[in-house]
This record gives structure tokens, C-alpha cells and sequence, in this order.
């Protein structure tokens, strides 16, 4: 991601286009980040479930009133989830290399 910042919603979807380290291009093709979105759906489905128990077990609150606190934890993870699906949706088709660099002298 551009942006460090991941409150900043507005660069929240910008992202650079090669790796740093390896210049591996992350657009690999095009919408190739729209797979994420079933990454963040498990990601909030987890997080929502977690809301719940936490709200209805220790917090004692009914059943509708659970869901303002699994809401706002929504809410607030939102940037954060968005961020961890990309990563792992990326995972999932390219594997790190830590030897990339070593690799790369000793071919030149």
C-alpha cells in the first residue's frame, strides 16, 4: 500500500505498483484484487462471530443489542481487514522468496 496511514480512506485502495524488493508487479492482471473480497467476507464473518460471543457471553446484551457493538468493530477493522486480504489473497498465488536477492548476484 501507498499510504502508511490505513485510517486514511480515501488512498485506502492505492497501491504501489512493483515491489521494492524483488519488483514483482502486484497488478498481476487486471482486477486481480476483486478474489480479496472473498478473503475480507471470511475475515469480517470471523470477526463478527468473535463480536458476538465476546458481547453476548461477558456483556450479557441481548441479541439485537449485539449488533451495535459488532458494527462498530466493523467499522473499526474495516481499513485493517482490508489490507490482510490483499496480503493473503496475494499469498496465495506468489510464495516469498527470502534467497531472491542472494539468487539475483550470484546469476550477474
Amino acid at each position: 500500500m501507498e499510504e502508511n496511514n490505513i485510517f486514511k480512506f480515501r488512498k485506502a485502495f492505492k497501491m504501489k505498483t512493483n515491489c521494492s524488493h524483488c519488483e514483482l508487479k502486484y497488478m498481476m492482471e487486471p482486477s486481480f484484487y476483486y478474489g480479496a473480497m472473498y478473503v475480507t467476507y471470511g475475515l469480517t464473518v470471523g470477526i463478527s462471530i468473535i463480536t458476538f460471543a465476546i458481547s453476548t457471553l461477558l456483556f450479557k446484551l441481548s441479541l439485537l443489542q449485539s449488533f451495535i457493538p459488532i458494527v462498530i468493530v466493523l467499522i473499526l477493522t474495516a481499513p485493517i481487514s482490508l489490507r490482510f486480504s490483499r496480503i493473503i489473497w496475494i499469498n496465495i498465488f506468489v510464495h516469498y522468496n527470502p534467497n531472491y536477492k542472494k539468487t539475483i548476484e550470484t546469476e550477474q
